[in-house]
């Protein structure tokens, strides 16, 4: 998944000693009225050919396991001789369908998350050199930012 987890992934892949390949996958939810009815739908860009290898699907967050769920089925279809999920922070009370990671960095509580490549409101902090739990709040015209993460660990 690409969008929170890039960094996470690179230090995986800088771990890993067998020859490997990475695909990038990105997440679009969408809201849609169908029928009177409100319904989300997940879009997925197109996964490469997985028959026969070993896959590995890298995550920063698991919170309600939604789209972690729906993506892991679409690829399942693929074929592949294995299908994991690694997770820098799992949230198992926030849970809707039945997904457990096999592989899990920490297990968090449901806050918000920011730095070590998971952002903030607007897409800010991504940068910190740290994960950081708790509210940070986005600059408001030319005054410097308001941070107030508290930092968890270090990267």
């Amino acid at each position: 998944m690409l969008e929170n987890s890039f960094l996470f992934a690179a230090d995986l892949v800088r771990e890993i000693s067998r020859p490997i390949v990475c695909h990038f996958v990105r997440s679009e939810i969408r809201d849609i009225r169908m029928g009177g009815y409100d319904r989300r739908e997940i879009f997925f860009s197109a996964p490469p050919s997985l028959n026969g290898r070993d896959v590995l699907v890298v995550d920063a967050v698991l919170n309600t396991g939604v789209t972690q769920d729906f993506l892991l089925k679409r690829l399942e279809e693929g074929r592949p001789r294995s299908l994991r999920l690694a997770v820098l922070f799992d949230k198992p009370e926030a849970r809707k369908v039945n997904i457990q990671p096999e592989y899990t960095g920490f297990a968090a509580a449901s806050k918000q998350w920011v730095g070590y490549g998971l952002s903030g409101r607007g897409g800010l902090y991504r940068n910190l050199p740290y994960v950081g739990a708790g509210r940070v709040s986005a600059p408001a015209g030319n005054r410097k930012r308001k941070q107030s993460a508290r930092k968890v660990s270090r990267g």
